[in-house]
């Protein structure tokens, strides 16, 4: 009597891509905080400047709402990609670290820029104007690169929708500014939380 031995089945295409799916970065909560940041911050910025502001609200509260928001959401974006890192192999590990250092450089390039161009124009106003829009800029082109290294297409598209909106705010004057970034900046952020949640869904395995 011979004995015959079954070879077990090969892995199905989602269980075998599991584990490379288990290092996805879920940004959901950063994209809400970040949108929520854009909506309150830069709406609160809007409704009111201006000569006949809407509401009559205190300097400081813009500033606070948007800085609180954009500091939960890189809190809330670290946290995920380093999540994302446990167990992944070494290039993946470095590219992440290199996003994050990104992230770094090109702030600390922007406040150089902008404290050099409102010192040498003698213009600190400018300051209420560059700072919305070169961080939105900053923001956007960081989405493309992670965007491309993660082949994350939801990414991708909403850094470059963002870097777009945020340029294309410059040719409006306050408050209008901040109305295109809490509208078209904060709305995609609204879009893109759902999105992801869907994204995520369809690579579960």
């Amino acid at each position: 009597m011979t004995s015959t031995v079954i070879a077990p089945p090969p892995l199905a295409p989602a269980l075998a891509a599991s584990p490379a799916r288990a290092h996805e970065v879920d940004n959901r909560a950063a994209y809400v905080s970040f949108g929520l940041a854009y909506l309150l911050g830069h709406g609160a910025a809007a409704v009111s400047g201006g000569d006949s502001p809407w509401i009559a609200l205190p300097g400081w509260l813009p500033v606070t709402l948007l800085g609180t928001g954009l500091v939960t959401g890189i809190v809330l974006a670290t946290r995920a990609a380093l999540r994302a890192q446990r167990g992944a192999a070494a290039p993946d590990v470095l590219s992440g670290q290199l996003l994050g250092a990104a992230w770094v450089v090109a702030f600390t390039a922007l406040f150089l820029a902008i404290t050099g161009l409102t010192s040498v124009l003698g213009d600190p106003e400018l300051r209420s104007v560059l700072w919305p829009a070169g961080s939105g800029l900053v923001v956007g082109l960081l989405y493309l690169a992670e965007g491309s290294v993660r082949r994350n297409l939801l990414h991708y598209g909403l850094g470059g929708w963002l870097a777009l909106v945020s340029t294309a705010a410059l040719l409006f004057a306050s408050p209008g500014l901040f109305w295109v970034l809490a509208v078209a900046g904060g709305g995609a952020y609204a879009l893109a939380a759902p999105l992801e949640h869907r994204r995520l869904r369809a690579l579960a395995p």
